[in-house]
């Protein structure tokens, strides 16, 4: 009897973590060389996958990298970023920066950064993260100017001017 019980649990529990998703589609609407091989159809028909969800619609990026914002985004990078992240594209608890800021655009990263739950919940993109990271990422509550200098700070890690 706990045979079949044994075995009923783990057909659930495979059943329950298996991938229905339907497959990648291709986005060439952004200036930002997005990583689609990750993206999917979601649930939410107003989800805009380039840009994610939240409250940054379009984000105005200098040419040249602010000096000032990479040195305040590096001091929230060291406080609250650091443990999880690291510069390169080592997986350290969460994915590494390097090369964020060609893959995903301004608006995608500032979205998930401040609107870190409903983004997992809604975009195919996270959720893979999620996958492979196995830790959902904190909110860590960031203000948008602290947001905005952590872009500048990946920005500068990507060499981007």
């Amino acid at each position: 009897m706990n045979k079949y019980l044994y075995t009923a649990v783990l057909l659930a529990i495979a059943v329950a973590c298996s991938n229905n998703s339907k497959p990648p589609k291709e986005d060439s609407t952004s200036s930002v060389v997005e990583d689609n091989s990750l993206s999917g159809s979601t649930s939410s028909s107003s989800y805009d996958s380039l840009r994610g969800s939240g409250k940054f619609k379009n984000v105005e990026l200098s040419p040249t990298l602010d000096q000032k914002m990479i040195a305040a985004g590096k001091s929230v990078y060291e406080v609250k970023c650091a443990a999880c992240h690291k510069l390169t594209t080592e997986k350290l608890v969460g994915p590494g920066w390097k090369g964020v800021t060609t893959r995903k655009s301004p608006e995608w990263i500032m979205n998930f950064v401040t609107n870190t739950d409903e983004m997992i919940d809604k975009d195919p993109r996270a959720q893979a993260m999620l996958a492979v990271c196995m830790v959902r990422m904190p909110n860590q509550h960031l203000s948008d100017e602290e947001t905005r200098n952590v872009l500048e700070f990946m920005r500068n890690n990507d060499s981007s001017k």
